[in-house]
């Protein structure tokens, strides 16, 4: 039988190339998203994660999974101080909210099974803040929550991992403004972004093969845009 993963926000970027990744590796694939352009890997569910009230129902639907891959995301880069209510939310709802459904959907499947990956994707922005505030505001909670789930449930034989990718050349890349793009890449040691594969490559390592003592850990994938 097919170890079977979750992929929300894999119709483009790095959710997409994530998903490729596990599909070329023989596993069965769940791409969620709210869209999707041509290409998309496994089974092709479209949600949109701003119906929270359905989420568990979705989770259920599904089944028993080995990993969860919390990709999705979004952002407006509203002015900080003119951020419309309607943005806050749904950056709540998709960035934050959503994934912890997720996970707390999934976990009655793996704790008896004492077995389970969960990797959230992060963002340097974490650490160094964000022209939209409450995208890094999101991105720093979505790494406490993994270590706050993994002090809980990795005596389970759960593991909670995040990566915290630096600036990558996706969509989400393309909407930030041309001063944005600069200041990122000052640091960047290659001095191009990141490709969306190469973070992709990074969360299939953890969801899929990496050590069980890497657990409660965010793994950078910035080439020192921001070094810590």
């Amino acid at each position: 039988m097919k170890n079977k993963v979750i992929i929300t926000g894999a119709g483009r970027g790095i959710g997409l190339e994530t998903a490729k990744i596990f599909d070329n590796q023989n596993w069965e694939v769940i791409s969620i998203d709210k869209y999707f352009k041509k290409t998309f890997y496994g089974k092709k569910i479209i949600f949109d994660l701003n119906h929270l009230n359905k989420i568990g129902d979705l989770i259920e639907s599904i089944g028993p999974v080995k990993t969860i891959v919390n990709n999705a995301a979004t952002l407006f880069c509203d002015p900080i101080n003119k951020v419309p209510e309607k943005n806050i939310e749904e950056i709540l709802n998709v960035n934050l909210k959503a994934p912890i459904k997720i996970i707390n959907a999934a976990l009655k499947y793996m704790k008896p099974k004492k077995n389970g990956r969960i990797i959230n994707v992060g963002s340097v922005s974490a650490f160094t803040g964000h022209p939209d505030l409450w995208y890094g505001a999101t991105k720093a909670a979505i790494i406490n929550i993994t270590k706050t789930y993994s002090s809980q449930f990795s005596k389970f034989g759960i593991l909670f991992n995040a990566v915290a990718p630096g600036p990558t050349k996706t969509d989400m890349y393309n909407k930030l403004p041309l001063s944005r793009k600069k200041s990122v890449m000052q640091n960047v040691y290659l001095k191009r972004p990141c490709k969306a594969s190469e973070v992709a490559k990074t969360i299939f390592w953890l969801g899929s093969s990496s050590p069980e003592y890497i657990c409660g850990s965010t793994i950078d994938v910035n080439c020192g845009s921001y070094p810590r």
